[in-house]
């Protein structure tokens, strides 16, 4: 009797061997980088140079060389921050929860998936430390005795949490990706030739040896520091949406935050996850690894967690108009008619309406279309936390002081810096660590891959003839 579904296509493509994984993986270590790999890399790398520039220069000048004014004090800064930790959402939702459901399609994508969450979460960090300002008395935050009077931080405030929250996500995603690569470092360091390459990854791979002892330790691990990050995957974006919904301005005040806050950043990580797949497959030739059921299943979770995105945009405006509260009522009038209204339904279309497209089986499973949408996506979340932010501060209860808020060159410079460093990072990674779990790939070989479902068809073709035949 046959167990394996039929119609389920196999995960790894290709006949391949467990020493064919462990080549294919390792080759963009191991050997040259390929033309677009410095390509991509160049660009990254000017990107990032131009960014870091402009983080100097506002740190000479003075935080006025950005756009905000009296009434729009915070804008773009808050809004990269909110947009970058969100897109580091998907990278421990895809490890952590995944494992714990026992889904095998993760297996290719999640060594890419928890770097991605730490490189986003290097670059949200960037905004809170520029946007203060003085960067130099940051230490004034800190809960130290100190003898420049009794400055104890203020523990109500919700940007507090924020630090909290942020740092233990970065620490338990950082401790999550470390311990699944350890025995891939030790397959990288046995195959080395050059001395002080082996000596580098024997240091990173903690002398692993891989026997059943250190394969139960790891497993055991594993589990338990997926079960820690699962409820972090909800409290850091909870968190971060508290920084608007505890305040009294129109427009953010509202309970829906915490729960649409986090479908939003599950829908922006999982679109970026897709966009650096696509790319990672053609850069590094692992096509027959990261397949089209791997960015169909991502697909799928974008089409639900968009929706889940659309009904708490429909739920905004309901409650706005149920409440009977003029401001709030103006509030997301403005934001539909007034003078940011293009940015609203960028928003709208971006992110309720282009997702829907992954209904139909065939743009779920087009490569273009998957990379399209998923910048589209992106695009959209951007705007959203823009909207959120702008809309709602620009014409507050004065109406002597309303205004509008107009980025400056500097504000554009710092956020393409952002994804500059974020793409430097992700391609240098790419070079020195294995992009994907090659031990955890093997475990799945068996079950899902190509070669080893021709075999065991056609053994049990063998078992049905000789049945036949007696």
């Amino acid at each position: 009797m046959n167990v394996e579904s039929p119609i389920r296509e196999p995960l790894i493509l290709g006949n391949k061997t467990y020493h064919q994984i462990t080549e294919d993986i390792c080759k963009p270590i191991e050997g040259r980088a390929n033309k677009l790999w410095y390509l991509v890399f160049t660009i990254a790398a000017i990107c990032a140079l131009w960014g870091i520039g402009l983080i100097a220069y506002t740190f000479g000048t003075g935080i006025g060389v950005w756009g905000l004014n009296k009434t729009v004090g915070w804008a773009w800064d808050i809004t990269n921050f909110v947009w970058w930790v969100g897109i580091g959402h998907a990278g421990t939702l895809i490890s952590a929860i995944l494992l714990l459901f026992r889904q095998k399609w993760r297996m290719a994508i999640n060594r890419s998936a928890e770097a991605m969450t730490i490189f986003a979460v290097i670059c949200a960090a960037l905004f809170p430390a520029i946007h203060v300002g003085r960067v130099w008395v940051v230490y004034w935050f800190f809960p130290i005795p100190n003898q420049l009077g009794s400055l104890w931080v203020n523990f109500n405030s919700p940007l507090l949490w924020d630090l909290f929250a942020i740092s233990t996500y970065f620490s338990v995603s950082l401790v999550f990706w470390y311990i699944g690569l350890i025995p891939d470092f030790a397959t990288v360091r046995d195959r080395q030739i050059k001395p002080l390459a082996k000596k580098i990854y024997s240091v990173l791979s903690f002398g692993w040896s891989g026997n059943v002892k250190a394969w139960q330790r790891f497993e055991e691990v594993a589990l338990v520091l997926a079960g820690l990050s699962t409820p972090l995957v909800l409290s850091v974006h909870t968190i971060v949406s508290m920084d608007f919904a505890t305040s009294i301005v129109p427009g953010w005040h509202t309970t829906i935050f915490p729960p649409y806050f986090v479908a939003g950043a599950i829908f922006s990580g999982f679109a970026m996850v897709a966009t650096l797949l696509i790319i990672m497959r053609k850069v590094l030739n692992l096509e027959e690894y990261i397949t089209i059921n791997h960015l169909e299943s991502m697909n799928k979770v974008i089409v639900v967690t968009g929706s889940i995105v659309g009904v708490a945009y429909i739920t905004e405006l309901v409650i706005a108009w149920y409440s009977g509260v003029q401001y709030e009522h103006y509030a997301f009038l403005n934001r539909a008619t007034g003078p940011y209204a293009w940015a609203y339904w960028i928003m709208m279309s971006c992110n309720v309406i282009s997702p829907q497209l992954f209904w139909s089986r065939k743009v779920r499973r087009s490569l273009i279309a998957t990379f399209m949408l998923s910048i589209v996506v992106n695009i959209g979340m951007w705007f959203e936390r823009f909207v959120i932010i702008v809309t709602s501060t620009h014409r507050d209860f004065l109406p002597s002081s309303w205004t509008m808020f107009y980025p400056t060159f500097v504000d554009l410079g710092i956020y393409i810096g952002t994804i500059g460093i974020f793409f430097t990072l992700f391609l240098l990674f790419s070079r020195v660590f294995p992009v994907i779990a090659i031990a955890e790939t093997k475990s799945i070989l068996k079950i899902s891959g190509d070669g080893w479902k021709k075999k065991t068809e056609n053994m049990y073709e063998k078992i049905g003839e000789a049945d036949h035949h007696h």
